[in-house]
């Protein structure tokens, strides 16, 4: 369970969040909407403990989040860009990320499930942008966290592995885990997200199902729909 009240996090006089007040307690897929800038990474980010905002506070579980470091062994984090040295190879990543932090793996299962196993031994200065997100995700979800935060894990990803992903998730999501996620991608928010928290310029301007947002904009697709919410704050 994340309750979060009363969030604000300030940039050189820059609100970019506002009060920000939200309860996630159920099991289930939420995607974090928002355009560039509009505080969604700042949001995540302070519950990782990356940012810390100057009022409000975070509780993981019933236990607060501010100032403490070992809830974050109940998180697994994609970052839209990870930087890894160019000079290892994929294995040797892998090995020394399991060797920093505690727990069970599974990365042989992820492995095969991305088909990178003909890639273990290449640099990762050498491969691809889609490969590397791969491994991303391979590094992020090998730990079995019962929270998932993934920050744009589509992205670079052809469509095998787009659909490889999307069923992980979905299993993910049958053992009872909590995923955290942001996307431009509406359509894979249509797909699998239960819920929507569409955030603009540090505040909430939805929350709720998709189905509720298109009843509440009269469209077809949540594209759109993004689109009436834009135009609706910018009046």
């Amino acid at each position: 369970m994340i309750e979060i009240k009363e969030l604000s996090k300030k940039y050189s006089g820059l609100e970019v969040l506002r009060n920000i007040n939200l309860s996630i307690n159920n099991h289930g897929i939420v995607a974090v909407l928002g355009p560039n800038g509009s505080g969604k990474t700042t949001l995540l980010k302070s519950l990782l403990g990356m940012v810390i905002p100057q009022q409000g506070s975070m509780m993981l579980d019933g236990e607060p989040v501010l100032g403490q470091w070992q809830y974050r062994n109940k998180i697994a984090y994609l970052p839209q860009i990870a930087s890894f040295p160019q000079n290892l190879r994929v294995a040797e990543l892998i090995r020394m990320i399991k060797n920093l932090r505690p727990g069970n793996t599974r990365e042989a299962a992820l492995i095969d499930r991305f088909n990178l196993q003909p890639h273990l031994t290449k640099k990762l200065g050498t491969l691809s942008g889609g490969t590397r997100q791969k491994v991303n995700i391979v590094l992020a979800l090998m730990f079995e966290s019962p929270l998932i935060i993934l920050d744009e894990p589509s992205t670079g990803l052809d469509p095998v592995a787009l659909i490889a992903l999307k069923e992980l998730l979905a299993e993910e999501k049958a053992m009872g885990r909590m995923i955290l996620f942001t996307t431009h991608i509406m359509n894979l928010v249509e797909e699998i997200a239960d819920r929507v928290i569409f955030i603009l310029e540090g505040n909430i301007w939805f929350d709720g199902t998709v189905n509720l947002l298109l009843e509440k904009t009269a469209q077809s697709s949540l594209e759109k729909a993004i689109a009436v919410l834009l135009k609706e704050a910018h009046v």
